[in-house]
């Protein structure tokens, strides 16, 4: 039962995967994001990131990707060890996180994000300028790939450490 099914879903891969594989992220991306700077506060990301309904930032200067912060990064890396609200964001953030190419493939940001067990990554342009968030639902939804998106999101959801 388990062979006929797993036969069935990479049949149904292989069919998919033809349409959206010329498809570019700049197709399906979140264009324009909000971003905060390295200088914001916890507090001040927290509020934003609610405001907007989002669970992460990107963190630029002069438009230009130096790293993402996560309401997980806010909570486990600073809250949980007593940091200040008014904390800086560069005490938070990620440094160096994944992001994509505007012009590269769907395929390319899904490899990327199974590899490094995330759901979305920013995209920036030629001159490395932050032009767009891209998310597996992004994916989903805008290039008609569930069943892409959804192999993705099976290989992010795999714990990437034991049970503490």
């Amino acid at each position: 039962m388990a062979t006929q099914m797993q036969t069935q879903r990479t049949q149904h891969r292989r069919q998919a995967a033809t349409p959206t594989s010329s498809l570019r992220l700049r197709d399906v991306m979140t264009p324009n994001p909000q971003y905060i700077t390295p200088d914001c506060t916890l507090q001040e990301a927290a509020k934003l990131m609610d405001d907007l309904n989002v669970g992460t930032l990107p963190v630029c200067v002069d438009g230009q990707l130096r790293g993402m912060v996560t309401d997980r990064d806010i909570t486990c890396r600073c809250i949980a060890v007593g940091k200040d609200p008014q904390t800086r964001i560069v005490d938070a953030m990620s440094e160096r996180p994944l992001w994509c190419r505007d012009d590269d493939t769907i395929d390319d940001a899904l490899a990327k994000m199974a590899e490094r067990q995330i759901r979305r990554v920013p995209v920036i342009d030629k001159d490395d300028r932050l032009v767009g968030i891209v998310s597996l639902g992004d994916i989903a939804t805008k290039s008609g790939d569930i069943a892409k998106a959804g192999d993705t999101l099976t290989e992010v959801s795999n714990p990437s450490e034991p049970d503490r």
